[in-house]
């Protein structure tokens, strides 16, 4: 459009998913090991270790860490990464690159839309991209609890030999495992205008990048707080071979009747870390990629 600059322009719907699928890929290099710890903290005491892994023992997400390097080596907090960028091109890329279009869609074009219909586009969203995405979840928490070492089995060699023998021994249903209990966890996360702009109102505080940081770790703690038992739930039921739970309801009536509601908070630490860290890289970098895509797209379009 003559007279207005890039930043003017509203992205379009491709500009957007790929920013949003990029974005998220970056903050997922940045925050893994977290991830990782989180992951190796939740399953903890659900069975007892055997052979080599019987002496190690997790305590903090810092521990956590060291100790998967000592005895593993550092590429070990990285398991499951492959996974986990297959998994973000494809939630990240629905989940917020189609979110202001799904919005426009339950508004009909008005500009301001209410909380409840931000929520509802969020959840749309979320419910989405979680049924395409599952079956990457599940291959990435796998290859997360599965320990690197002498003595200790491996469940999966490879990213593809793992989703071809969950496909040939557990069937679609072992690749969408979790499926319900992941959709209701993701519906406690809205997109950041939802979540930082309650946590601008409650400090008064600019929208500049300060405000993003402090914001992100707020909604990432109260987050992390009300979603941390379906997130350990989610976790140990999508890691667990076939016939270990029933359900996703059965795994939780497990952990509490054996490991008491404690083991509803395990990974709590690294959990709330990654959060609000993946908050500020991904939405810093989704911006800026944004930007720097309908600049580039301006510049093709004034050599035409």
């Amino acid at each position: 459009m003559v007279g207005l600059k890039p930043s003017d322009v509203p992205p379009p719907l491709g500009v957007k998913v790929l920013s949003a699928g990029t974005a998220a890929c970056i903050a997922d290099l940045v925050t893994f090991p977290l991830d990782t710890a989180k992951v190796r903290l939740q399953i903890q005491g659900e069975k007892a270790a055997t052979g080599a892994a019987k002496g190690i023992q997790y305590r903090g997400v810092f521990g956590t860490i060291s100790t998967m390097v000592r005895t593993e080596g550092p590429r070990s907090l990285y398991n499951g990464l492959v996974a986990g960028l297959q998994r973000q091109m494809a939630f990240a890329s629905i989940r917020i690159g189609l979110y202001d279009s799904v919005k426009s869609f339950y508004t009909r074009g008005k500009d301001n839309p209410n909380v409840g219909i931000r929520i509802l586009a969020g959840c749309t969203t979320g419910a989405l991209a979680v049924s395409v995405a599952q079956p990457t979840d599940v291959v990435k928490v796998r290859f997360q609890a599965q320990m690197k070492l002498q003595g200790v089995s491996r469940r999966y060699s490879g990213t593809m030999q793992a989703y071809r023998q969950i496909f040939q021994h557990e069937g679609l249903r072992g690749l969408w495992k979790g499926v319900f209990s992941v959709r209701f966890y993701c519906t406690l996360f809205k997109k950041k205008k939802i979540n930082f702009s309650n946590i601008y109102w409650c400090f008064c505080l600019p929208d500049n990048l300060p405000c993003h940081f402090v914001s992100a770790f707020g909604a990432g703690f109260i987050t992390t707080v009300i979603a941390s038992p379906v997130d350990v739930v989610k976790t140990r039921y999508m890691n667990s071979p076939p016939g270990q739970y029933r359900s996703s309801l059965n795994c939780a009536w497990t952990m509490m009747t054996k490991e008491g509601p404690t083991a509803f908070y395990k990974g709590f630490v690294p959990s709330f870390l990654r959060l609000g860290s993946w908050n500020v890289v991904m939405f810093v970098s989704f911006e800026q990629l944004k930007r720097a895509m309908m600049m580039s797209r301006s510049r093709i379009e004034a050599t035409t």
